[in-house]
């Protein structure tokens, strides 16, 4: 039997989760925002590709991986919409510092802030979600949140470009980081806490019993390593693709803008819609689909982002990469739902804090660092297109994930954890 999701109605529940995509989205905004202005920064502040890597990896990556557990049981506690709100304002405020920064360093300490306030947004976004809509539908509506991702790099590419363009890279930061604070009072008076389900009688809802639970199935270790392998490729072309599309197509900075925000657009939205809709619907026949189909997307995406960073035509680039950018996110709708039912309603927010410490460290703390050490590597044989030739080289780890992926298909049926009729906690 169904457990009844939180008791509004399906017009409230659609509002909730339209201010939750607003909140995600100003999330990847924050996070992307550097990509489109490692240019400007990288002449202003002397630093490296290695070193810029670090700004847009490692040092988001650090705490924000680590934190999410904790703020995660701290959700499953308390109050989902308060630790949410918290977050919003902390990491928006510490993207409008991230203006203020005169040096690597300093600018490092403030993406650290930056990711300590993201580390509490997600997870307990994913669990809101899970107790507002019934499990039929809730693929489909984790991936309208997820749409928060191309939209969030997208508006990172286009208002980057055109406050960096009208003022300066400082600016860019400073408005956005002020924005996301503007909307963190207007998401908590909106989004109201439902009541939370009660834990079973002597049930404990500690990190240690959740990912005891978490660790003893095959299946979230083969979800979690092919998740942050395909992270490990998308987070470095998300950061590092408008380099690559200026230095190869000899792009200015709006132009580079209107052509990867427009990819993210178009094939992002699509892939993430189209990953939800579908899993929802092959999943009822078979739990396994939501691992299935996401490998079979990885599949596709490796070849088709290398024969678009090979392509010497902006057009032909253009139409190759828009697929992939769009098949790269088909999973997360529904591996963040297998996640949700791996463990009992009540830990859903930990799980899924434990499933993106995984994905996070691995794909937020390397990508962009790797493919910018690789260039540097490859610099003095390759110049100019050192950057483009790192990115075909990491697109093979989502071969490795398709992989993983294909092999969490069998044992995703046997660990799936249906939803069971409960009543909320007192």
């Amino acid at each position: 039997m169904s457990q009844t999701p939180a008791q509004h109605s399906p017009g409230y529940a659609r509002l909730v989760l339209a201010m939750l995509l607003v909140v995600y989205t100003f999330n990847w905004l924050d996070r992307q925002i550097l990509g489109i202005l490692a240019p400007a920064i990288k002449a202003d502040l002397g630093l490296s590709n290695t070193q810029l890597g670090a700004l847009g990896g490692i040092a988001f990556a650090a705490l924000y991986s680590t934190l999410a557990i904790p703020l995660a049981l701290l959700a499953d506690r308390t109050s989902r919409t308060w630790v949410i709100t918290a977050s919003l304002t902390v990491w928006s405020g510490f993207t409008a510092l991230c203006g203020m920064a005169t040096g690597f360093w300093q600018l490092f300490l403030f993406r650290v802030g930056v990711g300590v306030g993201e580390a509490g947004g997600v997870a307990p976004s994913y669990a809101l979600i899970s107790q507002y809509f019934p499990p039929e539908r809730r693929a489909q509506a984790l991936a309208i949140y997820s749409m928060g991702i191309p939209a969030g790099l997208a508006a990172g590419v286009l208002l980057g470009a055109a406050i960096a363009k009208a003022v300066d890279w400082r600016a860019a930061f400073v408005v956005i980081g002020l924005a996301g604070v503007v909307i963190a009072p207007i998401f908590r008076l909106v989004v109201k806490e439902p009541p939370k389900v009660a834990a079973p009688t002597g049930s404990s809802v500690g990190v240690g019993a959740v990912f005891a639970i978490l660790s003893r199935k095959p299946s979230f270790w083969l979800m979690a390593f092919a998740a942050a392998m395909s992270s490990l490729t998308g987070y470095g072309l998300a950061f590092w693709t408008p380099s690559i599309a200026m230095q190869t197509f000899g792009f200015d900075l709006t132009t580079t803008s209107y052509f990867f925000g427009s990819l993210l657009l178009v094939g992002g939205v699509t892939g993430v819609l189209a990953g939800g809709v579908i899993a929802d619907k092959l999943g009822r026949a078979d739990r396994g689909a939501y691992a299935k189909l996401s490998a079979f997307a990885w599949l596709i995406t490796a070849p088709l982002f290398v024969a678009g960073f090979l392509s010497p035509s902006p057009v032909v680039a253009w139409l190759l990469l828009v697929i992939p950018n769009g098949m790269t996110l088909v999973f997360v709708g529904p591996l963040t739902t297998a996640v949700q039912h791996l463990v009992p309603a009540h830990m859903r927010a930990t799980a899924a804090a434990c499933f993106l410490f995984i994905n996070n460290l691995i794909g937020i703390g390397g990508g962009s660092w790797l493919m910018g050490g690789i260039s540097d590597v490859m610099t003095p044989h390759f110049g100019a297109e050192a950057l483009k030739y790192s990115a075909v080289a990491v697109a093979g780890f989502y071969l490795v994930a398709a992989l993983l992926g294909a092999l969490a298909v069998r044992p995703l049926r046997r660990d799936w954890v249906d939803d069971v009729a409960a009543q909320p906690a007192p």
